[in-house]
């Protein structure tokens, strides 16, 4: 399914969050979206998710805008997964899970085999086989966010959005969900932290900066040393590592950004899903 943002804006109290996205995310793509904290990453990420209606400007599935769509319909095509819920329930992992099928299923007849299944399936792909019948209340934070991508895989989307996903998960799960992301064939727009990471599984990188999409395309085109000194503000460096994946090392902080004024955004750059070159 392709995503696209048109004059994407959103505004709360008064204050711009989120000004002037333009983006086009194609089917199949895994894409991440960096930036620092506060620079409108999550907001954004909502908006296209349809949980927020953007204060200016559209976003739409396969070109048919969403603005009128129900919250059935969007749940259809699009999963979300957050950064956290501090949510106490005394639901099972696998109750947790099946709250995926909830677009799908009928008041009536409840869910059948077929949703069952699709469960266990997504349970299985995230390691959470044995912890099916775990209280939720007794997971770490790395399970349950875990259990909240499989509630995410068990919806069956066309596309999945993640807010920073990998924020409670260890290093093994780290690396186990970025190659689930960037193998499957659903779209993917992810928000990262990580830059290395960011680098090494995703096809495109987006970058945002006070509520502004600055740099679009490839990784190695927008972890540049001039951009990440003006906007994260660190002294950096990017290169192949030992496995010739690109990486980025750090030396330290500088005072201000090197050039306050940021170019506008380029042309956004489709590449073939699984291209990282």
């Amino acid at each position: 399914m392709r995503i696209t943002a048109e004059g994407l804006g959103w505004s709360v109290a008064g204050k711009r969050v989120v000004a002037d996205v333009n983006l086009d995310v194609a089917p199949g793509e895994t894409v991440g979206l960096i930036g620092p904290n506060g620079s409108g990453k999550s907001s954004l990420l909502r908006c296209l998710a349809g949980l927020r209606a953007p204060t200016t400007g559209t976003v739409a599935y396969d070109r048919e805008p969403i603005r009128r769509w129900s919250t059935r319909r969007v749940a259809r095509h699009v999963a979300f997964v957050e950064q956290a819920t501090e949510t106490e329930s005394d639901l099972r992992v696998a109750d947790v899970v099946g709250l995926g099928r909830t677009p799908f299923g009928d008041r009536w007849r409840g869910f059948g085999a077929d949703d069952r299944a699709v469960v266990d399936a997504a349970l299985a792909r995230l390691g959470l086989t044995e912890l099916r019948e775990r209280p939720w209340k007794a997971l770490s934070g790395g399970e349950r966010q875990r259990a909240h991508i499989a509630r995410a895989l068990a919806q069956q989307p066309y596309a999945i959005l993640l807010d920073e996903p990998t924020n409670h998960l260890d290093v093994k799960h780290q690396l186990e969900l970025l190659a689930l992301l960037a193998d499957t064939d659903q779209t993917v727009l992810v928000a990262l932290h990580d830059l290395s990471l960011a680098a090494r599984h995703c096809d495109r990188l987006l970058l945002m900066h006070g509520g502004r999409l600055v740099a679009d395309g490839p990784p190695k085109d927008v972890l540049t040393p001039r951009l990440l000194a003006e906007v994260f503000e660190v002294d950096a460096e990017t290169g192949p590592d030992a496995l010739g994946n690109l990486t980025v090392t750090y030396r330290g902080v500088v005072a201000a950004p090197a050039h306050p004024d940021l170019p506008p955004a380029p042309t956004p750059v489709q590449k073939r899903h699984g291209d990282l070159s």
